[in-house]
């Protein structure tokens, strides 16, 4: 059953069916506890032929300014033709890599994760000409990897985290001496280029899984904030063609009646029975086409003042809990109370509060043991809408996390009636769109059980302005 009452008092009426305390299962929308997001279900960044030989020629630049400035410089002892042979190859590489590819085209998985490893492999052979593991500059081996873990799918990271990784340990054992001046013999021994072998692989540990988690939260994000403005585009036109629907009831409504009385009129004084049929036709007509427009305006509070852009408190709650009125074994039961002495606000009508709390509802309904209660109250500063029902709660362990896409409670949707299984972005963009509407948003668990989902709002950036 679907009620709405409008006291007058503040005091909210008692449900005693909210104490109930039965129901094993952690209740939750798509959204009441922990659950794993899917890497492939995400539109991940690619890895772009301009990115990658831009990063490669800073590479190899820097590779031959750090060779010019030992010999220059330091008067340095090293192979440098075969050093300068090899910077010469990966700029041969890099050269044809951007002939042969547009900048904009971006890299298949497998075909980035090649190009890297060629990059690993000339830095590992540069090293090993240059003192190997006792080298500084092995750190240079992070760089292709931390590309890839930003860009790549899991797999094709570790490959080239494990060839990294490889090559700093096959360097702590395979390399020619250190670059020295003349004069002067640096030793490094064995045991300090295992170390610095081993800080180097933990080195690209580290800063990889950190961009790649860094990586991994922002695809997330952005294909949630994706979906969320894709729901806000679909309420904003439902919510257009019900102002449309409205307005054309209203504009239409008298010409139809005049078409109707005339037709009436020209029946009665029809001079030939061919003549009154054509009226009566036409009469038929008109009265069809009022039928229509009052079947779109089924619900008079959606045709009220200025052509449904605004609505009362009242209407916003019935509007919110009518699609759930039938809902077998559940009571949903709405309540508008307001301080003493305060007139009732009338709110813009948003699509993102209807949809929210239609989606909390339907939520609320799909876990409660017997009754969902809506609640709106007001006050001279400020408006509220709480929707409470007496279901098993959110899972505590997830109560801080609702409202980041996501986090989900379906795996198997114990103690849901649909036993619907969802990707975990219901109450991320339930939030969301309240947040764009000035709302402050909060989710907790009731006494002694239950869940609360309520939002809370500057009176003055949703109700109407009368001027």
């Amino acid at each position: 059953m679907a009620n709405v009452r409008t006291p007058a008092a503040a005091a909210m009426t008692p449900v005693t069916g909210l104490d109930r305390a039965d129901h094993a299962a952690v209740q939750g929308d798509d959204d009441r506890a922990t659950g794993e997001w899917d890497e492939t279900g995400s539109r991940r960044g690619r890895l772009r032929v301009r990115t990658l030989v831009t990063q490669r020629w800073l590479v190899l630049a820097g590779e031959a300014l750090l060779l010019v400035a030992a010999a220059v410089l330091l008067n340095f002892h090293a192979p440098y033709p075969l050093c300068f042979g090899v910077i010469g190859a990966g700029a041969w590489i890099n050269l044809l890599t951007g002939v042969a590819s547009p900048g904009q085209r971006t890299l298949g998985d497998l075909e980035a994760g090649g190009q890297l490893a060629v990059d690993i492999l000339q830095i590992t052979a540069l090293l090993f000409l240059t003192g190997g593991a006792g080298n500084p500059f092995v750190l240079l081996l992070i760089a292709p990897v931390t590309l890839g873990a930003a860009t790549l799918p899991l797999r094709h990271t570790l490959a080239l985290a494990s060839l990294a990784g490889l090559a700093s340990l096959a360097l702590a054992f395979l390399a020619l001496p250190l670059p020295s001046a003349d004069g002067i013999q640096l030793a490094v021994s064995r045991d300090y280029r295992l170390g610095a072998a081993i800080a180097n692989i933990a080195g690209i540990a580290l800063i990889a899984g950190y961009v790649r988690q860094a990586a991994v939260e922002a695809a997330r994000m952005a294909l949630a904030l994706d979906v969320t403005q894709t729901v806000l585009s679909r309420e904003q036109r439902l919510s257009a063609l019900g102002a449309l629907a409205a307005a054309a009831a209203h504009e239409l409504g008298t010409p139809l009646a005049t078409i109707a009385i005339v037709a009436k009129e020209l029946g009665r004084e029809a001079p030939t029975a061919a003549v009154k049929e054509d009226a009566e036709l036409l009469t038929a007509q008109a009265e069809r086409c009022r039928e229509i427009l009052r079947r779109l305006t089924a619900t008079p509070d959606k045709a009220s003042d200025e052509v449904h852009e605004r609505l009362s408190l009242r209407q916003l709650v019935q509007e919110v809990i009518e699609p759930h009125a039938g809902v077998k074994d559940v009571r949903v039961e709405a309540i508008v109370t307001g301080a003493p002495g305060t007139p009732a606000p009338d709110l813009r009508r948003m699509p993102e509060i209807i949809h929210a709390f239609t989606s909390f509802v339907e939520n609320a309904v799909d876990f409660a043991a017997a009754e969902v209660l809506v609640t709106a109250r007001f006050d001279a500063e400020t408006v509220s809408v709480e929707v409470r029902d007496d279901g098993p709660g959110f899972a505590p362990e997830i109560l801080a996390k609702l409202g980041e896409p996501y986090v989900t409670t379906r795996p198997g949707a114990e103690g849901s009636r649909t036993g619907h299984i969802g990707m975990g972005l219901g109450f991320f963009i339930s939030k969301t769109l309240l947040e764009r509407t000035g709302a402050v948003v909060t989710f907790q668990n009731g006494r002694p059980r239950g869940a609360i989902v309520a939002a809370r709002w500057p009176r003055a950036r949703v109700e109407v302005s009368e001027g």
